[in-house]
């Protein structure tokens, strides 16, 4: 079997998780060091203290970086996977509350059926999130419950 073939598995597997993770690194962590001031504003939003402000943007930047690595090295994947997927859920809850918008309609123009999908594609990133801490099956919630930091070894070619 040639070699390129051989770590065709290997390459599509890293891929699909960096399409997961290419969200929060690079672009959203380097869009929270490049404009950092407006990242506190917004999480001033939810929070009423500056300073507290900038500590959900500092937890959020290292959850962006440090989980995501995880999950593309495969360390303690399925853990960071359930990390980010609350991430996913909780900056939904926070900052995509379609709920107060005052022009939330089904048809027509409406910035609050807008935020809607947001927060739907929020939750949607938190499922393959899920998938990869849990493999998708019962089995694997209950391999995840047992040993939470346990690699998923998702660069492991062996054929079920």
């Amino acid at each position: 079997m040639p070699l390129a073939i051989a770590y065709l598995p290997v390459l599509l597997a890293f891929l699909a998780r960096l399409a997961l993770v290419g969200l929060f690194l690079p672009f959203s962590a380097l869009d929270k060091v490049l404009n950092f001031g407006a990242a506190v504003g917004q999480a001033g939003q939810a929070v009423a203290s500056p300073g507290l402000a900038r500590l959900l943007i500092f937890a959020g930047l290292f959850v962006e970086v440090v989980m995501s690595l995880c999950v593309l090295t495969g360390i303690a994947d399925r853990a960071a996977a359930v990390v980010l997927a609350g991430y996913c859920a909780v900056t939904a809850v926070l900052w995509k509350q379609f709920w107060r918008r005052p022009d939330f309609r089904l048809r027509g123009p409406s910035q609050g059926r807008e935020v809607f999908w947001d927060f739907m594609k929020n939750f949607a990133v938190a499922g393959g999130f899920l998938a990869i801490a849990w493999g998708g099956t019962a089995g694997g919630v209950a391999g995840f419950l047992h040993a939470p930091l346990a690699s998923s070894r998702p660069y492991d070619v062996r054929v079920p």
